[in-house]
């Protein structure tokens, strides 16, 4: 089952090897946006605060230009 899940993926990114790194992109930029946003929500001042979508969006940047080049 596992062995199925790795090859679909492995698959789908050779097919579209820079999509990781578009994604990543988006989350930087998301999180920017939020940064931006008044605190006065909760979830939207809990990431703010986190920056998690900036932390995300480097780890899945970097793992994207991994991935592409190996594949």
């Amino acid at each position: 089952m596992v062995a199925e899940f790795l090859k679909r993926i492995s698959d789908f990114l050779a097919r579209l090897p820079g999509l990781p790194v578009f994604v990543a992109v988006l989350l930087v930029i998301l999180n920017f946006v939020i940064r931006l946003l008044p605190g006065t929500w909760p979830v939207v001042g809990w990431l703010a605060q986190t920056d998690l979508l900036l932390h995300l969006g480097v780890i899945l940047g970097l793992v994207g230009i991994l991935l592409g080049d190996a594949l």
